[in-house]
């Protein structure tokens, strides 16, 4: 276990400080960390997918879900982009073709309604398992 220094920093993020041990931990707290910083153990560190969403409270990091889900929000507007741009030439094709389009049009609504999932998952596990 090592021990670390964590604290809000000034864009209301969580920085992390893993000093060399060169010196005491409690030197390096003092000399280069804000007020307010805490020595924890890196061990107790939540779920680093979500290191934007961590929070500080006291000595306790933990992820704040509203965060996390704004994160996989956008993960998933990511991966899904290219799947529509996929989808848009396949529904081209078809209309040229005169074929049928509504598998198309279900698939593209799906990939658009990925990011809703997001809002009723009530875990970092249930989170990390969505994708397009």
């Amino acid at each position: 276990m090592t021990q670390i220094i964590v604290f809000t920093n000034s864009t209301g993020g969580i920085s992390v400080c893993y000093p060399t041990g060169e010196v005491p931990i409690e030197e390096v707290q003092t000399k280069d960390t804000p007020a307010g910083s805490v020595i924890i153990e890196d061990s107790t560190l939540p779920d680093g997918n979500f290191f934007n969403a961590w929070e500080l409270s006291g000595s306790t990091v933990s992820v704040n879900m509203d965060k996390a889900k704004a994160l996989t929000k956008a993960r998933l507007r990511m991966e899904r982009e290219p799947l529509l741009a996929a989808q848009d030439v396949a529904y081209q094709r078809a209309l040229e073709a005169n074929s049928d389009t509504s598998a198309i049009v279900t698939e593209k609504q799906r990939l658009r309604d990925i990011t809703s999932l997001a809002d009723s998952a009530n875990s970092l596990d249930a989170l990390k398992a969505l994708h397009p």
